[in-house]
């Protein structure tokens, strides 16, 4: 039997194989609101044959996006604008839906990455960003503000309300955003959080922040539906964040109850030098699985169904979360599972696709006609 396509649980959540697509920006909302782009999106991929589909990164408050066409969930509107969506997905899928709670903080104000991706400055419609510390991302950029007492607890609070608003929709699993340089990261990352009260300085201070959000979304997210934590494992700076401390907050992480581990890395520097190659992350995520015994993801650059199968039968990672992979081929579940002899559902208008050779790929099907 394939390891890839054997179930997993996760908290009171069954899924039927270890894969997921990886919450991906799309930067095509309006004023935080998802639209008909994010319906055609949503819907294709949750029926790649993956168990969960992870929607991208949804942004706690306004100031929060990364950029002016990022995903919100922040207030009436922005909640009302996914309900026809997930409506359409529930009725033609069966995967599990799960979605991706964030703050860019000081990468926020930023252009779509196909306009440059660089800070929209204050006179050009940008927004004054906020950080853990006045530190810019580049040293040319403005400096974001420091968060007081205040900030902190406006942006704790956005993180349960969109949380409540994510169960609301009837998502299924949440996954917040500790990577990739944004809010979160910023506080755990010594060249981001230069702050000396108690949450900047020693490492214990520096997942302080992200350990209360984490606390204060488990405990507003229904006890039968998992959360999970994206981390990036090493900023790839020296001196920065690294695996080590990325062991000790999964380890603070598990005793809070959270139900995955997300592995990436990078993304808190422009000075990080990153070793691309196929499964470059995957040792980070075996190494937080075999420090902590958490279930983990892996990710970056498993893009073949043999890469993915071995990562899990080996035990390096308990899922792989496929991200560009997907997009370039929306049915890479059902591919996978014919070369590994694996089943996946699909809906009955697409059962004759499946090839000759594969009768039960997507189980037991009757086709009739006259």
């Amino acid at each position: 039997m394939s390891a890839l396509f054997s179930p997993i649980e996760l908290r009171g959540l069954k899924l039927p194989n270890r894969i997921m697509v990886s919450p991906m920006c799309q930067y095509s909302a309006e004023n935080g609101e998802a639209n008909d782009w994010h319906f055609t999106h949503i819907n294709m991929l949750a029926l790649s044959g993956a168990a969960m589909f992870c929607i991208e990164a949804t942004h706690v408050e306004a100031i929060g996006r990364i950029t002016p066409g990022c995903l919100g969930l922040y207030n009436d509107a922005t909640e009302a604008a996914l309900k026809p969506i997930l409506a359409s997905v529930r009725k033609h899928s069966k995967a599990a839906v799960a979605m991706q709670l964030a703050h860019a903080g000081r990468k926020g104000s930023s252009h779509r990455p196909w306009e440059g991706g660089q800070l929209i400055p204050l006179s050009e419609g940008g927004w004054q960003t906020v950080a853990p510390s006045a530190v810019p991302h580049k040293e040319s950029e403005a400096a974001p503000l420091a968060l007081d007492d205040a900030g902190l607890k406006r942006i704790r609070d956005a993180f349960v309300t969109a949380a409540k608003r994510a169960d609301r929709l009837g998502i299924d699993a949440l996954e917040l955003h500790g990577a990739h340089g944004y809010l979160m990261h910023q506080f755990l990352s010594p060249i981001s959080n230069k702050r000396t009260d108690q949450y900047g300085g020693s490492l214990e201070n520096r997942m302080r922040f992200p350990l209360e959000v984490f606390d204060a979304v488990r405990a507003a997210f229904p006890d039968r539906k998992p959360v999970g934590v994206r981390v990036s494992a090493t900023d790839w700076v020296d001196g920065g964040w690294d695996v080590a401390q990325t062991i000790e907050f999964a380890k603070e992480l598990k005793k809070r109850g959270v139900d995955w581990i997300d592995v990436s890395s990078g993304g808190v520097s422009p000075l990080q030098k990153i070793p691309l190659g196929p499964g470059y992350q995957v040792p980070f995520a075996q190494a937080v699985k075999e420090a902590t015994d958490v279930t983990t993801m892996a990710v970056g650059l498993i893009t073949e169904a043999k890469q993915a199968e071995e990562i899990v039968a080996s035990g390096k990672a308990d899922m792989v979360a496929l991200a560009r992979g997907m997009l370039y081929d929306p049915r890479w579940g059902w591919h996978a599972a014919a070369e590994l002899g694996g089943q996946v559902d699909a809906p009955p208008q697409y059962w004759r696709s499946q090839p000759s050779t594969q009768k039960a790929l997507f189980g037991a099907t009757t086709f009739g006609a006259r």
